[in-house]
């Protein structure tokens, strides 16, 4: 039996990220064969990995990559917040969405990402020992450009796409931090659908009772503009001016779309 050397146990953990008792074990089972051994860990790495599938995930972070014209915004899902705050799960994390901008495609990229960071999500599950889920992953490609931002750790995700006038860039993450905060659901009055709209407006007629239909027009239309306020962001109240909107406060700037996420929320 060849003698395994403490070296070649910190080269294997640095190459597979195991634990140094499985490190060494591998490495005692193929003679310190390192390539026999790393694949030995690899293959057990995939079992633990299947064996805690079936965990639920309801912890992770949100990470989020600009580059040029590119925005990405991921969720990777673990079991605890203890694993969620630690440095090197973020730093997988924040891997997963600077590999995602080189991802063919515009929109969602779930799917491909999962397959192309499949090996390294089973690697990193070997060692935390926590099941973890890729859960979102959105690529877009901009006329203008992205913006981003992250709040509480990444719990929040945000990442809007604006053409227009993009070189204020403090403006655009003002944008993205009202965003965080105000938790709009639509881009515009123009966006939503339009049997969101009928039924808004059934709900606020039948709260106005019997009045004269000129009137109730008239009523009715004060309230729609008013929901419009809350639940578009353009229209919305400026985080920074509240005698403003969002987008007269923010002219020449033009919103094209805009995501908000939160871990573990319904999708």
């Amino acid at each position: 039996m060849a003698e395994i050397s403490a070296l070649q146990v910190k080269e294997l953990r640095e190459k597979t990220g195991a634990g140094m008792m499985d490190c060494r074990k591998a490495l005692v089972d193929t003679n310190g064969n390192m390539e026999n051994a790393v694949d030995i860990l690899r293959k057990s790495g995939a079992a633990k990995a299947e064996k805690k599938a079936s965990r639920t995930v309801k912890e992770g972070i949100i990470s989020s990559c600009i580059s040029g014209n590119k925005g990405t915004l991921v969720e990777v899902l673990c079991e605890t917040d203890f694993v969620a705050k630690n440095e090197k799960f973020r730093e997988f994390v924040k891997g997963i969405a600077s590999n995602t901008a080189n991802i063919p495609g515009d929109g969602d990229v779930i799917a491909k990402v999962v397959e192309k960071e499949k090996e390294a999500l089973t690697q990193n599950i070997a060692v935390t020992g926590e099941n973890m889920q890729i859960r979102r992953a959105v690529k877009w490609e901009s006329k203008g450009t992205c913006a981003m931002y992250l709040h509480m750790g990444g719990k929040i995700g945000v990442m809007i796409d604006v053409e227009g006038n993009i070189s204020n860039t403090a403006a655009l993450n003002d944008i993205c931090m009202h965003i965080a905060a105000f938790k709009p659901q639509y881009l515009n009055p123009e966006s939503i659908p339009a049997d969101i709209i009928t039924k808004e407006k059934e709900i606020a007629a039948a709260q106005l009772g019997d009045k004269p239909a000129a009137m109730l027009e008239k009523i009715l239309l004060g309230k729609i503009n008013k929901w419009y306020t809350e639940v578009c962001l353009t229209k919305q109240p400026w985080l920074r001016d509240d005698k403003q909107s969002v987008e007269k406060a923010n002219p020449g700037v033009v919103i094209k779309r805009f995501l908000r996420w939160e871990v573990g929320e319904e999708i």
